[in-house]
Formats: C-alpha cells, structure tokens, sequence
C-alpha cells in the first residue's frame, strides 16, 4: 500500500537532494557572517576565537529551523525546474500523470521536513540557543547566571543576586543581594522593591532593606534610595530570557498561562504557541507553490530566473512572519491569525497558480 512507485521515488530523491544542498549553502554563507560578526568580540574579557566558533555552531539548529521552509521552496523549485528543462515533467504529464498526483509525491517530501522541522525546534533548539548564550556570556565576563522557578539568579563577583522579575526598559523588581566576604560568609543581604539601569554600570535601587550579619547579631537598615555598582546589565539580563521563539512548546505553554495567572499580556508568546505548531507545515505549502513552476519548461534563462524568484519569494515569507507577529502584538490581533497569516496568503497563492496552470 505504502511502496513507491518509480516516479515517486526518482522526484522524490531530486527534490531531496535539492533541498538540502540548499538549505546546506545557506547556513555555510550565515555562519560566515556570523562567525566575522563574531570576530569582533574575540578578545573581550576570556573569549577567544574557539568560543566563537562554538557559539556560531550552537547557532546552527536555530538557523536550520529557520531555513527549512525557505530551503525546502527553493529547493523544489529548483529540482521541479531541472525537471521540465529536460522535459521530464511533461514526459510524466503525457503519461497520464495527473497534477494531484505529483503533488501528493511532494507532499511526501514535505511531511519528512515537517517533521525534521518540529523535532530541531523542540529538540535541540531551546538546548543549543541556551548553551551558545552561556557560553558567550560566560567568556566575555566573570557574571554567571542561571534561571529557576524562584526567579533569576545570577553571580557577580561575591555577590549572589536573585531577580523576581526583569522588564524590557531596564528595570528589575523584587531584587534580592547576598554579599558574602572573604572567607564565604554571609555578610548582608539587601531587598529592593526597584532597580533602575543608570549607564555604564550603576544602578539605582529603590525600596532597599538591609539586613547586616555580624557575627551573632543582625542590623537592619532602612533607605529609600541606593547606588549600587555591578557587571549586570540590561543587555546581559537579555540573553539569558530565551526569546518567545526559541523556547520550546511546553515552556511557552507553561509560561504564558504563568502570566495570565499574574494578568500579564501574553499577546507575544500566544503568537509564538502559533507559530509553533504552524511553522513546520509550511514546507507543504511551499512545495504546492513550487510545483507550478515545473510545467513551465523553457529553456532559456528558465533555471536562474526561477530560483531567484525562489529567493525573492523566500525572503517575503521571512519577512511576512517577522511583520505578522509585530503587527500582532501591537495591534492585538487574534494570536492563531497572526502566527498563520504568512502560511495562508502563501497557501492561496499556490492554489491561484495550480489552477491556472490546469487551465491553460
């Protein structure tokens, strides 16, 4: 029932071996970039070219996930292409192959890169993003930190600091500062209810209540406001918040019903759940739209014009999603609209297409 037939297999293996040789040049030309990107912070603090180059490797499954369905466009188109120039396709058309036919073959194709796409994303994405930002972070500074359920927990110097809670303008909330001297010793611990980020590496806290340690006695002591100087900053803070789209579809889920219990908006990771779940199925969407292309078999220019329409088209849809999901969390556009909105006017566009061609 399931055994493929010889065309099957043959369109399958080119569509293939298209794919992944693009999807292949594409993450050797951005880790490129990314490595010279990187270049310029080898020699800051303990970070050396070695760390650079492991970090950018860290980078790849977050790219592969990324690329994937415009890979898997291109790809197509590029195969689907090869095809008709040789005049296989309609070899295989004249024999009584029907559209639908060809279509389902690829979408054999699309449902294995699917399913590749869903396994980086939830796999190794979330690991890697985590590991490439430690790793960073940890060479090009002596802060060390780490996140758990009691809040954010980081290691400056002597000092332990624990956060509630960090926001995106530069302000912590429910701060906590264990200082502990030379010999290990818990010498004070200081609450503050604010901190504000003051450039280059001051903060002002706000709220501040000081329990000082001496021995067997205890001092506490009271002060509105109170600088406080630290390697932390709001750009360190923000590596180690795993952005809402390399997170993995359960911490998503846990945590935006975290912050709809805490009546916080949840607009952005809603549309990032979304994305989640819809994000893998665009690789049958982009073969639907490249199958057209295959009944067009001229021969002059036709290859080179095509997959630079594959590129244009690719770099569209990256660009649709990265709009949707801003448009919608600014506009508060349902969530499921937002995430599939790219997918779906991708989706009628290739539906137009095969139409025509069937009409012609």
């Amino acid at each position: 029932m399931f055994r493929l037939r010889l065309y099957q297999r043959y369109l399958m293996r080119e569509t293939f071996a298209a794919i992944f040789l693009v999807l292949a040049a594409f993450l050797a030309l951005f880790s490129f970039f990314d490595l010279i990107n990187e270049l310029r912070s080898v020699g800051k603090g303990g970070y050396q070219l070695g760390h650079a180059v492991v970090f950018v490797a860290l980078s790849l499954p977050g790219m592969i996930y990324e690329l994937i369905p415009i890979a898997v466009l291109i790809g197509s188109l590029y195969a689907l292409s090869t095809l008709a120039r040789h005049s296989e396709i309609t070899v295989l058309r004249a024999s009584g192959l029907a559209t639908r036919d060809l279509l389902m073959t690829l979408f054999r194709v699309a449902g294995l890169l699917a399913l590749l796409t869903m396994l980086v994303g939830e796999g190794l994405v979330p690991f890697s993003e985590r590991m490439g930002q430690e790793l960073r972070t940890k060479a090009l500074s002596n802060v060390i930190a780490q996140g758990f359920e009691t809040g954010l927990w980081v290691k400056d110097g002597r000092n332990f600091i624990n956060i509630r809670k960090a926001t995106p303008d530069a302000r912590l909330h429910g701060l906590r500062i264990y200082k502990f001297d030379q010999a290990n010793a818990l010498e004070s611990v200081t609450d503050v209810e604010e901190a504000e980020f003051q450039p280059p590496e001051r903060w002002l806290l706000k709220g501040v209540v000081r329990t000082v340690l001496a021995g067997d006695t205890a001092r506490v002591e009271r002060v509105e406001t109170a600088e406080w100087q630290s390697a932390i900053t709001p750009d360190l803070l923000s590596v180690l918040m795993v952005s809402p789209e390399r997170m993995s579809l359960p911490g998503l889920i846990n945590y935006t019903q975290h912050l709809s219990d805490n009546r916080q908006k949840t607009e952005r990771y809603e549309i990032a759940i979304w994305k989640k779940l819809v994000y893998p199925l665009a690789a049958f969407v982009m073969v639907a739209l490249a199958l057209p292309f295959g009944y067009s078999h001229n021969r002059v220019g036709g290859v080179s014009l095509k997959i630079f329409a594959g590129v244009m088209l690719g770099i569209l849809f990256y660009a649709l999603n990265g709009l949707f999901s801003n448009l919608g969390v600014i506009n508060s556009w349902p969530p499921f609209a937002s995430a599939t909105a790219p997918s779906a006017m991708f989706l009628l566009a290739a539906i137009g297409m095969l139409w025509w061609v069937e009409r012609r």
